[in-house]
């Protein structure tokens, strides 16, 4: 099938409309794609140089819904069927897959990065992975799912969070909106940090019981907030859990800032700047930090249903915008005047 996509070909440089032919080998498919959101990852390969795995011109894009519409050779079952592709689609094999280890993965798919990604009409991936959505759901909105909503899910997961926990999201502008929503859904008692009051007032009505803005409190005065907070909720130290995802270096020094005695600090947020802490902190407080990479295909279910029984709501943080304006898009995400997840979506094909 000819696809069209619009392709990476230079930092910086605007992305341009390409056709291309594409065919199914055996254990994939072609999902035709009714959504795929841009993710702060799209905007480091773009303007910060990050390298991509597969070298350019590639196409971006992550973050993909979409329904299969074509199949190789042992995938013909997934014909028809409503989809969301994980962005880490590990090859289920290897000695790190069976370890339960498949983030690291060193055969693992990443659309985007990998192979081409979701910024076209089309997208070839494998189907071993493919988290299948049932009716009554937004499918475009749904696409958020392959990353913004699933990675804070699994960061969540492996943090051990208990109902009565404290979570403390250090930025809510997209993957710490709906980590806050995750966290709360599962019993914890959440607090959100950022710099924009309108991110805090929105977060406030879904699932923070408490925002921070983070300019207006050094790390001290934060610190004794969180901890008055935890207090009152009769919620030990060694119960807290941090996410960092900002992806900026004041919001990591923030969120490592906030370590107590045996708490836990979960890096979600990339950034390519190096962030000056006092690693002595952690051997002091007996305190755990762990990185994040993505969210296993396994996870996706129960993902999808959070977002199905209405426990993390995607409208309000999700703004549809036309595939054609990409290069608009992008500019507007660079320069920080976007405040809800962008999804493109496809025309008329």
């Amino acid at each position: 099938m000819q696809v069209s996509s619009w392709v990476f070909t230079r930092v910086g440089e605007p992305l341009t409309r390409e056709t291309r032919d594409e065919h199914c080998a055996s254990g994939e498919v072609l999902v035709e794609v009714s959504g795929c959101g841009v993710c702060h990852t799209d905007l480091g390969y773009y303007y910060d140089g990050v390298p991509t795995r597969h070298a350019l011109p590639l196409v971006l894009g992550h973050e993909i819904s979409g329904r299969v519409v074509e199949a190789g050779a042992g995938a013909e079952s997934w014909l028809g069927q409503a989809v969301v592709v994980p962005a880490v689609m590990p090859c289920g094999e290897c000695d790190a897959c069976a370890a339960g280890r498949g983030a690291v993965c060193p055969k693992q798919i990443f659309p985007g990065n990998d192979v081409h990604g979701g910024f076209g009409s089309h997208v070839r991936v494998p189907a071993r992975g493919l988290c299948p959505v049932p009716d009554g759901v937004d499918l475009v909105a749904l696409s958020v799912v392959a990353d913004a909503v699933s990675t804070p899910y699994q960061a969540i997961h492996r943090s051990g969070l208990q109902p009565g926990d404290v979570a403390v999201f250090v930025g809510v502008g997209g993957v710490g909106g709906f980590g806050v929503q995750v966290a709360a859904a599962l019993g914890a008692h959440v607090v959100a940090i950022d710099v924009e009051p309108v991110r805090l007032e929105r977060i406030a009505r879904h699932g923070a019981a408490l925002t921070l803005d983070g300019r207006a409190a050094d790390a001290r005065q934060l610190r004794k907030q969180v901890r008055e907070f935890a207090e009152a909720r009769s919620s030990p130290g060694w119960r807290l859990k941090i996410f960092e995802t900002s992806g900026t270096p004041a919001g990591q020094a923030t969120a490592f800032g906030l370590l107590g005695h045996g708490a836990y600090l979960s890096v979600v947020g990339f950034t390519p700047r190096a962030v000056e802490v006092r690693l002595s902190n952690l051997m002091a407080f007996d305190a755990t930090v762990q990185g994040n990479w993505g969210c296993l295909p396994e996870h996706y279910p129960a993902v999808v249903e959070l977002v199905r029984r209405g426990q993390v709501a995607l409208e309000p943080f999700v703004e549809k915008r036309p595939l054609d304006e990409i290069n608009d898009v992008f500019e507007a995400l660079h320069a920080g005047s976007a405040e809800r997840r962008i999804v493109l979506v496809p025309g008329e094909r």
